[in-house]
């Protein structure tokens, strides 16, 4: 038992900080809101009863807002599929030669595809950058769109028109893990977001909401949205509390070693050949018989795999030790696959203390 708690520590001080920034795996939500830049639209026809009224050219928006919701499935290996709720709003259209005032309201949704990239394998755990696309349906409605004439001195209206169309996407982020809260992250996003139609409105008076003949043809509506937001992975795994370390004045050399892996991974991150060369320095160092390089799994994955995972990951760490100058004749090797786990948990959990290979010198 206690073997087991000294192990238990020394798995948890030998893990680093990165785990927290590690690619989802199962079911998150999201969030973000910020500033959307509507492109100018380009007015290929507009139609009205009153003459005078500019039949082509460009509306221009001022910066709006930009907001989105998402609940989403982390694959465990960067890729992650989402369901993407947004709304889109920009005012104060101008198109000359006639003065234009109005709005664009633009809701819909969208399926996506995301990637994490994991920079924690390189040591870099407080940032996560992702990249993705999406393909969906946007709403679009001119609302309160008013032209006047500057020829003629009347007032035409087009309002609560609304068209929509296939929309797709492309998203880059960024993804800041919060330490105190595992599972937590800031975002910072930038969506592209366009409408492949031609969208056609037809107008009402303002008045008596009758119709009132005019129609308005656009034949581009392109947005870019900055957005900064909350996302939450349920399934993140707590970090095993620290306790307090006691340093002993003059502490012999350590027996076992503790060596950790990436998730499904057999190959050695520069910390676990590190603490190899630890452990081929100090069998140089006490009276040993042989070297016990153990391997071991945590419990995703089929039994069978996790069994042929833990032998590579052993071997890989003989190996190395080898290379440090231990003869490979003092070396056993066994796999254990996922039995023993030093943090019990239920199957298909990703723990990340126990993909692990201990070295034990006797």
């Amino acid at each position: 038992m206690k073997l087991r708690t000294a192990l238990l520590a020394a798995a948890t001080m030998a893990l680093p900080a990165a785990a927290m920034a590690q690619p989802i795996s199962g079911l998150y939500v999201g969030a973000g809101a910020g500033v959307n830049f509507q492109q100018p639209i380009h007015v290929s026809g507009f139609s009205t009863p009153v003459t005078g009224i500019a039949t082509s050219g460009g509306l221009s928006s001022q910066v709006g807002f930009a907001g989105v919701g998402s609940v989403g499935y982390g694959l465990g290996n960067g890729l992650r599929l989402e369901l993407q709720a947004a709304y889109m709003y920009n005012k104060e259209y101008k198109m000359p030669p006639s003065g234009v005032h109005g709005a664009d309201e633009q809701y819909g949704g969208f399926g996506n595809v995301l990637y994490d990239f994991n920079l924690a394998k390189y040591g870099i755990s407080y940032v996560q950058p992702y990249v993705g696309v999406g393909a969906g349906y946007l709403q679009s409605k001119m609302d309160t769109l008013t032209l006047y004439s500057p020829t003629k001195g009347g007032t035409t209206f087009l309002t609560n028109g609304q068209e929509g169309g296939f929309a797709y996407q492309g998203i880059a982020g960024v993804a800041f893990p919060i330490a105190a809260v595992p599972g937590l992250a800031l975002t910072a996003e930038y969506r592209f977001v366009g409408v492949a139609k031609d969208l056609k409105f037809t107008g009402q008076n303002l008045t008596t909401k009758a119709p009132n003949g005019n129609t308005l043809k656009t034949t581009t509506d392109y947005n870019q949205s900055a957005l900064i937001g909350l996302r939450y992975a349920f399934n993140t795994a707590v970090p095993a509390p620290v306790g307090p370390v006691t340093v002993a004045p003059t502490p012999p050399a350590a027996r076992t070693y503790l060596v950790f892996f990436d998730w499904d991974r057999a190959d050695l991150t520069t910390r676990a050949k590190q603490i190899v060369k630890e452990a081929a320095d100090a069998s140089t160092k006490v009276q040993i018989t042989k070297i016990q390089v153990n391997g071991y799994t945590d419990l995703s994955g089929t039994a069978a795999y996790n069994q042929r995972l833990s032998v590579r990951r052993a071997q890989a760490v003989a190996a190395e030790l080898v290379k440090d100058g231990v003869p490979r004749a003092s070396i056993s090797i066994e796999g254990f696959g996922e039995s023993n786990p030093l943090v019990p948990t239920a199957k298909g959990v990703r723990e990340p203390q126990n993909r692990r290979v201990e070295i034990i010198l006797r």
